[in-house]
């Protein structure tokens, strides 16, 4: 086997497909790189996959074949090699158990592992659809940071994807919080149906391909795997058997109260005030029509306080949370301005995006609230008070 390629172009894949490999696998082959060199009427193609039984990754790329073939080398290796070598063309020659790799001045030789004891990869399930790459990177993003990490529930490490003719709902939680988005796409037939992805997976595929273009979506749910191509690269990975929670019904129908506040100051106010939290890791959040005050700490390791200037309508309160959590749901929202909404001091609290206010006119009279942007929320358990 014998081959010529791009430097950059082969360390790209070779990241692409290792970072879906497992860090610890129980056979050494399952944390291999296949690299198959193919010749025929269409051209010189290099494919490079990995597959662990769990996800798949698989990418084409253009190459020069001297000699085709397929040889077995350890992803992460060829990961970390590829990326450090110099920027001019990889020749890579595969001679009996031994993969040479030569860059310039630069030449690995690596040993390799018995092809024929690693699995075949898994077929793509049938086409459900496609969607814009940019908007599913953004829109998995969004709810990925409150899924669960604890593998001992299982329901919780999942994004649930709910498909309803062209509408595309994504939801993920941790008990503590829940982030839902929906989109549009273009299905391929009126079917609907829910799955549970892993949603570490999901967001790695998602944020690789969302310069993509277009990508496309297979499902299939009674095999349980999901599919993504775009870009000349493809991923699979099994669904989580989970009955994830009924989220719906743990969404407030309305407030009590409610601000609109700048995010950035907001961030920066948050992040300055957390310096002072215990193991108790809570910031109070003091609504009024004065406007919002933030504090943290105690006599024990300090204490912070910082007031923010805000739009607020009904009930003044006092509430707190995890720092942490309303941070990543702030950072979440991509807009300048955020909606909070908030029925008691110990019922979840809702943050939205919200538009940019339109530009001022002496002449015109003042808006009403805006209204936030739709298809996107972020629910927040709140943290009990002291006392």
């Amino acid at each position: 086997m014998k081959f010529r390629v791009e430097r950059d172009v082969l360390a790209d894949a070779a990241a692409w497909v290792a970072r879906s490999l497992p860090a610890r696998p129980p056979v050494p082959v399952l944390g291999g790189v296949l690299i198959d060199a193919t010749t025929g009427p269409g051209g010189d193609r290099l494919t490079v996959s990995g597959f662990d039984y769990e996800t798949s990754a698989r990418v084409e790329l253009d190459a020069t074949i001297g000699d085709a073939g397929r040889v077995l080398v350890s992803g992460r290796l060829l990961a970390d090699i590829t990326r450090a070598l110099p920027s001019k063309p990889v020749d890579l020659v595969v001679d009996g158990s031994r993969a040479t790799i030569n860059c310039g001045s630069s030449r690995f030789s690596l040993p390799t592992m018995p092809v024929e004891d690693y699995p075949q990869l898994p077929s793509m399930p049938q086409l459900a659809g496609s969607v814009a790459a940019d908007v599913l990177a953004q829109a998995v993003a969004q709810v990925a940071v409150a899924a669960g990490r604890d593998d001992t529930l299982p329901m919780l490490t999942g994004i649930r994807l709910e498909i309803e003719g062209t509408r595309l709902t994504l939801a993920a939680t941790d008990r503590f919080r829940l982030a839902v988005r929906e989109l549009d796409w273009t299905p391929e037939d009126d079917t609907s149906s829910a799955v549970l992805i892993p949603a570490r997976t999901l967001a790695e595929v998602a944020k690789t391909l969302a310069g993509a273009g277009t990508v496309e979506l297979a499902l299939s749910a009674g095999d349980g795997m999901l599919g993504i191509t775009g870009g000349g690269r493809r991923a699979t990975t099994r669904l989580l058997d989970a009955e994830f929670p009924r989220f719906r019904q743990l969404i407030p129908a309305e407030h009590t109260s409610a601000a609109i506040l700048e995010v950035a100051p907001l961030v920066e106010a948050i992040k300055r005030v957390a310096l002072v939290t215990d193991r108790v890791a809570q910031v109070r959040m003091e609504f009024s029509e004065d406007g919002l005050r933030l504090a943290a700490g105690g006599d024990d390791v300090g204490s912070a306080e910082e007031e923010l200037r805000c739009e607020f309508e009904g009930t003044e309160l006092t509430i707190a949370f995890n720092p942490g959590y309303l941070l990543d749901a702030l950072g979440a929202l991509h807009t300048d301005r955020a909606q909070l909404t908030f029925t008691t001091p110990n019922r979840p609290a809702l943050v939205r995006p919200v538009p940019a206010p339109p530009a001022e006119s002496g002449d015109e009279p003042a808006a009403d609230a805006p209204e936030p942007v739709p298809g996107y929320l972020h629910l927040l358990m709140p943290v009990r008070l002291p006392g």
